[in-house]
């Protein structure tokens, strides 16, 4: 395999997850024991908020009255392509009942979970569009209570825009709490005495590290890590897009990967000179986290040949994957990992970010090697039911009885014998040796 590293990456995403294990063993050990007290105390210390954490109808109301009509149009347009994606998800999922063998009647129903807790982030940014990303699809999917968490913005309450976003998309609770002790309020249903089933929305390294602490007492939708980007691209393709595009993903955090892959040395080059001179572009909020993650976890990949770069991105299975290059039809049939596929020059990264319709919330660390990202189906459950005769226990009943016999479960064969036994009586069957041990 021809593959050259033209920029290797200093650091990996697993630099970091020690620290964050640490913290958030203590953190949810702390409101696990003192409840309540202790979010607010974490909410006083670390978002400097001391305010309601529930928010009234009328703080909504109140927060949200001077939102332009303008920003509320694009909100508005952004939640409904959100909403109805999720919608034609969730039509695509049927329910069913078969008949598998004489008297035996099976299938499934889908619904949806009882309780959603709906994060969005607001440290370096204002994560407008996680709020509509993870309500909206929790709304599609019929979720009966939907619980929506966002940390104070820049030391006030929580930030206009995505409040409305949150309210637009359809919160029932809304509450101004952020990273871990948001996390653990809406699992152990703390201030609103109702437990999440799932909770979901991305978040930094320590929101990310809660939700995986949790899983198993609640459903998450990914296993997230810092925002990723990767660029396939052939000589086809605009280098100054291509550049533009890795460094719209790279401002996500210090710690956002963005890699190249390519079958186009001048083109790598191109693009590597290109970078740094927009990130040195960028407010300074934007260019110090652009430039860190560039610096420290940038890659740009030579391939020989379009079946390596295939074969490296689904290696890497990033959480974003773009395509510029020749031939998009080929490339939709043969790669396999990435959380989302953007097709062609035109469809980019932010596209699908804000306002396409597919969600952002994605699988980051490799985690697309075997999962999707947050969809309607995270908020479904699909449950199988069965109902039988009793002329189905002649058979279903001495098939069962002679399993459980041959893996040692008497108690088991026994439900069987006793039907056999009143369904049919003076009946002979060959049910098995009985368990004697």
């Amino acid at each position: 395999m021809s593959v050259t590293y033209l920029k290797k990456a200093s650091k990996t995403a697993a630099t970091e997850t020690a620290v964050a294990q640490k913290v958030v063993k203590e953190m949810l050990a702390a409101i696990q024991q003192r409840g309540e007290a202790a979010v607010r105390e974490y909410a006083r210390e670390l978002d400097k908020w001391e305010g309601d954490i529930i928010m009234s109808p009328e703080a909504i109301a109140a927060v949200t009255k001077d939102v332009p009509d303008s920003v509320k149009r694009d909100i508005e347009f952004a939640s409904k392509q959100v909403f109805d994606f999720a919608l034609a998800q969730k039509n695509s999922m049927l329910e069913f009942s078969t008949g598998l063998h004489r008297g035996v009647t099976a299938g499934q129903r889908v619904i949806p979970v009882n309780v959603v807790g709906c994060y969005a982030p607001s440290g370096r940014y204002a994560h407008i569009a996680s709020a509509y990303m993870t309500v909206a699809t929790a709304k599609a999917a019929g979720a009966k209570t939907i619980i929506a968490c966002s940390s104070p913005y820049r030391g006030g309450g929580m930030h206009p825009y995505l409040l409305y976003a949150f309210k637009t998309a359809g919160a029932d609770i809304i509450m101004t709490l952020g990273g871990v002790q948001a996390i653990a309020s809406m699992a152990f249903g703390l201030f609103t005495g109702k437990p999440a089933d799932v909770v979901v929305g991305p978040g930094n390294k320590f929101v990310a590290e809660a939700k995986r602490t949790l899983f198993g007492k609640v459903g998450i939708d990914v296993f997230a890590g810092p925002s990723e980007v990767a660029v396939i691209a052939d000589d086809s393709a605009d280098p100054d897009i291509v550049a533009s595009d890795l460094v719209g993903q790279a401002e996500h955090g210090h710690e956002s990967p963005a890699w190249l892959f390519t079958t186009s040395e001048s083109l790598a080059k191109k693009v590597m000179q290109l970078v740094p001179q927009l990130i040195a572009k960028l407010p300074p909020t934007a260019k110090d986290a652009a430039g860190a993650a560039w610096r420290d976890y940038g890659e740009v990949i030579v391939c020989g040949s379009r079946e390596e770069l295939a074969e490296i991105s689904d290696k890497y299975a990033s959480e974003h994957l773009e395509v510029h290059a020749r031939d998009l039809d080929w490339w939709l049939d043969t790669l396999t990992c990435y959380g989302s596929l953007f097709l062609g020059e035109e469809t980019t990264v932010a596209y699908g970010d804000k306002a396409a319709g597919p969600n952002h919330v994605l699988p980051t660390m490799g985690a697309a090697r075997y999962s999707g990202g947050l969809s309607v189906h995270k908020f479904m459950k699909v449950l199988t039911w069965q109902r039988m005769t009793r002329e189905a226990s002649r058979d279903i009943g001495l098939v069962s009885a002679r399993i459980s016999r041959l893996e040692g479960m008497e108690a088991h064969a026994r439900t069987a014998d006793d039907r056999l036994r009143k369904y049919f009586p003076g009946g002979k069957f060959e049910l098995g040796a009985p368990v004697e041990v």
